[in-house]
């Protein structure tokens, strides 16, 4: 797909949901030719998302560096830088820690924020801006919801890069995803 200001659907993506990483990898795979969407993030939601990889997930410096390396590689048009004044502005988010995250979308001109932490971004503050808040689940059922077979691809990809099954991936974003696991089960295998 070629992406023009007409058909571009842009997700900015938290560093909740590119930590994990059979998650990161499949919202990637989406991201890809044929590309289902566009996805973007600031260097605050890596430096995010490299921490909680480091804290939470237990991966090595060298890791965390050759994800964000890969990630930056693949997608380099996905970095948005977010001025400092911005963040300032957008007082409608109640924890300063988040605002970078939408001020990344304000800035990509994103259509959702794409987040596990939805309630930390009030529908009224995201309706001024024109953004959307998605947890992955939903994001994942509007995307299968748009062409269920360019997904069914997607996760067999996904599947044969780690020489598995589509059925060990679907299991592996069971925990991130679990609406959309449920859905594929019932409608895909």
């Amino acid at each position: 797909m070629i992406f023009t200001q007409e058909n571009e659907y842009s997700a900015v993506l938290d560093a909740c949901v590119l930590a994990p990483m059979a998650l990161c990898d499949f919202l990637l795979r989406l991201a890809e030719e044929p590309a289902m969407y566009r996805p973007m993030w600031s260097e605050q939601i890596l430096t995010e998302m490299s921490k909680a990889m480091r804290t939470k997930l237990r991966r090595s410096t060298k890791e965390v560096d050759w994800r964000k390396q890969q990630m930056t590689q693949a997608f380099p048009e996905a970095m948005v830088p977010v001025p400092h004044e911005l963040l300032r502005a957008i007082e409608c988010i109640p924890d300063e820690n988040d605002r970078h995250v939408l001020a990344a979308a304000i800035m990509a001109h994103a259509n959702t924020i794409v987040t596990q932490n939805t309630k930390h971004f009030p529908k009224s503050c995201l309706e001024k801006f024109g953004v959307l808040c998605q947890t992955a689940d939903d994001f994942l059922i509007h995307q299968y919801h748009f062409c269920p077979q360019l997904i069914l691809d997607k996760l067999d990809d996904q599947g044969a890069g780690i020489s598995r099954d589509r059925a060990y991936v679907i299991a592996s974003l069971k925990a991130s995803a679990t609406g959309f696991c449920k859905l594929l089960d019932a409608h895909a295998l």
